[in-house]
């Protein structure tokens, strides 16, 4: 389990995990990841939160502390093949599931997420 995901103490609150995002960061908060896709011109949706939600729980279950780009992808096409896998996420996130999710979630984006040399982003 990544160590950054186990139960915390976050100041303010009694309880540990944030109830509907039990793997966040110790430093996360949903209004943070609100304030963020604001200034990247995005409005949250339920189905965004599902997908900052999946994109937790993937790093919470990771054995190694450095994430497979390839994996990640792979994971959430297929957390998300009913809606229309990777298609559908890019739909929600224009910049890429990966390379806009992550930092939404309070994760820092795999290596090759974000290629700048192709302009492409996963």
């Amino acid at each position: 389990m990544n160590h950054a995901t186990q139960d915390f103490i976050r100041p303010g609150y009694e309880t540990l995990p944030i109830p509907d995002f039990p793997n966040a960061p110790s430093d996360w908060t949903q209004s943070d990841a609100t304030e963020l896709a604001t200034a990247e011109n995005l409005t949250l949706t339920e189905d965004h939160w599902q997908v900052v939600l999946a994109l937790q729980n993937f790093y919470a279950h990771q054995e190694d502390s450095v994430i497979n780009m390839r994996d990640l992808h792979d994971a959430l096409d297929e957390e998300f093949h009913q809606k229309g896998g990777l298609r559908y996420l890019y739909t929600l996130f224009p910049n890429g599931p990966v390379a806009q999710g992550c930092p939404l979630a309070g994760l820092t984006s795999p290596s090759g997420a974000q290629d700048q040399g192709f302009g492409s982003a996963m």
